[in-house]
């Protein structure tokens, strides 16, 4: 055999080894990307006893004897009104500050949460607490980036009592 046909010969062998590691490579990033947890915010929708729409939310523990989450002042005035819920059919909200299920309403509007100099302290904020059991109901209804349009989405779902189907 001449060296012209023993270098075809590792050539075919190496084309055909490399091959089959481009195909373990690619079953392997395969099941890593099953593996992958994707992260983004949720949607969260929820029902309240009352029209707390326009007051501050904060997140109580779990005894609902502290707060473990509050906003600022600066960052509810940055916001605006897009920190607002938005209102969906049959009194639904969909949520825009991060509420859960340990939510509280202060006594407090946002315009005149966002006009105090300074945040206040856990003993204040307690104290404006109106609320510590507001929510009929609220329920995740996945990842923001699994809708197109989520007010239209989560309407219809409403309309066709399909909510919970969706939402967990």
């Amino acid at each position: 055999m001449n060296s012209e046909n023993k270098i075809k010969k590792i050539n075919k062998r190496f084309a055909l080894l490399f091959a089959i590691f481009v195909c373990i490579i690619n079953k392997s990033m395969q099941a890593e990307a099953q593996n992958v947890k994707l992260v983004g915010p949720h949607i969260i929708v929820y029902k309240t006893k009352k029209d707390y729409n326009n007051l501050v939310p904060v997140i109580l523990s779990a005894d609902k004897k502290s707060i473990v989450s509050y906003p600022d002042p600066h960052d509810i005035k940055i916001k605006g009104d897009g920190i607002l819920p938005t209102k969906l059919h049959k009194n639904y909200l969909l949520d825009n500050r991060g509420i859960g299920k340990n939510v509280a309403f202060l006594k407090v509007s946002y315009s005149e949460y966002a006009n105090l100099p300074q945040v206040p302290t856990q003993v204040e904020l307690m104290s404006m607490i109106i609320d510590t059991d507001p929510l009929i109901s609220i329920c995740d209804c996945g990842l923001k980036s699994e809708f197109k349009d989520p007010v239209k989405e989560l309407n219809r779902l409403i309309r066709k009592n399909k909510l919970g189907d969706k939402c967990k």
